[in-house]
């Protein structure tokens, strides 16, 4: 009984999570207040690969995690930062990002961002993220919240889909 209090619990607070990057103003990435659910910090990957999933190959960091492009960046600029990027943590990189099979070389690259000074991963100039309501390779929870955030297909485009 306790797993699944805890679990609906859980089901809520990422709900109210999502919503927070999904209103019309997200250029400050605040939303409406709400408490981020409780993650780790996002890994540092320089690789991007590609995985499978229900709505095909998308890119993936070098651990099978799922990665989101936020449709409100420009190109080779973040827009998400406060709750936002609580919410959708950037992929970091340390050095220089490595393609992995599948992935076209030339279309990645870094950015500096602005709140932090860290070098995010970007694919095609867009700025690459994680779904803190993914918790392992290969969940895609992050697909299609609030109609501006999407999985990434190989192209660099955003794969629309929502089943």
């Amino acid at each position: 009984m306790r797993k699944t209090i805890a679990g609906l619990a859980l089901c809520a607070g990422l709900a109210l999570a999502a919503a927070a990057c999904s209103g019309n103003d997200n250029s400050s990435g605040s939303g409406s207040g709400s408490a981020a659910p409780a993650t780790t910090a996002a890994p540092k990957s320089g690789t991007v690969n590609l995985a499978t999933t229900k709505f095909g190959q998308v890119l993936a960091d070098g651990q099978g995690k799922i990665l989101y492009i936020f449709t409100k960046d420009k190109a080779n600029t973040s827009n998400c930062t406060g709750q936002c990027i609580t919410n959708w943590p950037a992929l970091k990189a340390t050095g220089t990002p490595t393609a992995g099979a599948g992935i076209d070389a030339s279309k990645l690259g870094t950015i500096q961002r602005s709140d932090d000074g860290s070098a995010q991963i970007t694919y095609g100039g867009q700025p690459l993220y994680y779904f803190a309501g993914d918790q392992s390779a290969g969940q895609v929870n992050g697909q299609n919240v609030g109609g501006i955030w999407f999985v990434v297909g190989a192209n660099g485009k955003p794969i629309k889909s929502t089943s």
